[in-house]
Formats: structure tokens, C-alpha cells, sequence
């Protein structure tokens, strides 16, 4: 079983028809999920599961919403951004990656993400830091 950085398969072809809105104010909710080690996440990823996710102490299975930030044109690139999601007051242990999906669309998976190594909290923040909404740093950017 393996966890890797990938943008999902599907979400791409789903970008194409019209799936996914990632505008602010008025676009679709989007969810970031815990997952551990045993996970199988990665570009065939298609929807959220709740198989091998992670669980503890003040974490929801499903995990918590993300707040986007409206996609913008870094030069040429088109990127896309969230802010940093913090798990309040969490224990949690094993947990090595992420998955980012879309809850208003059948929880159809957009990326998966591998921390690089195995994450833990007890009873403190949790927090997953989006890197800069660049068009080499982005979470999602098309190029």
C-alpha cells in the first residue's frame, strides 16, 4: 500500500466537463481527509473512502472543509490555493497522507497528497500547510 502526490485521473478528465468549481463564494466544498499509512491513494484514486483513514480525537471521519481561494493566472499558469487546515486539539497518530475531494459531487477524489513520512498530534493542532499559490508551488496548477 503506498500514498502518493498526485493530481486524480478522473479529477482531470472531470475538470473537462464541468465537475468542479473551486470559486470562493460560490463554488463547491471541498474536504481534506487523514489517512495512514495502509492507505492506497494516487493518480487512480477516484473518490473519497473511508478505508484505512485515519482516526482520533477531535477528527471526523470525512475530515474538515477546506477554504478556497478563487483560481487566479500565476503568468501562464493557472493555480489554485486553500488555506492551511488545522484539526484543533487532535490525537492522532500513523498518519502519513491526505486526500483532497469534492463533497458537493458524489465526494469525487481532486489529489492526493503524501506527507513523506508518518505524522502525529496528542491533544494539540494538527495543521496541513498548503504551499504558495505559485506556478511552480501550487496545490493544483495547469500549466
Amino acid at each position: 500500500m503506498a500514498i502518493s502526490n498526485a493530481v486524480c485521473n478522473s479529477f482531470k478528465q472531470e475538470l473537462l466537463v464541468g465537475t468542479h468549481n473551486f470559486t470562493a463564494s460560490s463554488g463547491n466544498t471541498f474536504k481534506l481527509a487523514l489517512y495512514t499509512s495502509s492507505a492506497t491513494l494516487g493518480a487512480s484514486t477516484t473518490a473519497f473512502t473511508t478505508s484505512q483513514e485515519a482516526s482520533g480525537t477531535n477528527y471526523t471521519s470525512g475530515g474538515n472543509a477546506l477554504t478556497s481561494v478563487t483560481p487566479a493566472l500565476a503568468s501562464s499558469t493557472a493555480v489554485c490555493d486553500f488555506a492551511d487546515l488545522t484539526f484543533g486539539t487532535a490525537t492522532l497518530s500513523g498518519v502519513r497522507g491526505a486526500l483532497i475531494y469534492n463533497s458537493s459531487a458524489s465526494n469525487k477524489a481532486v489529489c492526493s497528497l503524501d506527507f513523506g513520512a508518518d505524522k502525529s498530534s496528542t491533544a494539540g493542532n494538527f495543521t496541513v500547510v498548503f504551499p504558495s499559490p505559485t506556478a511552480t508551488g501550487a496545490i493544483i496548477r495547469l500549466a
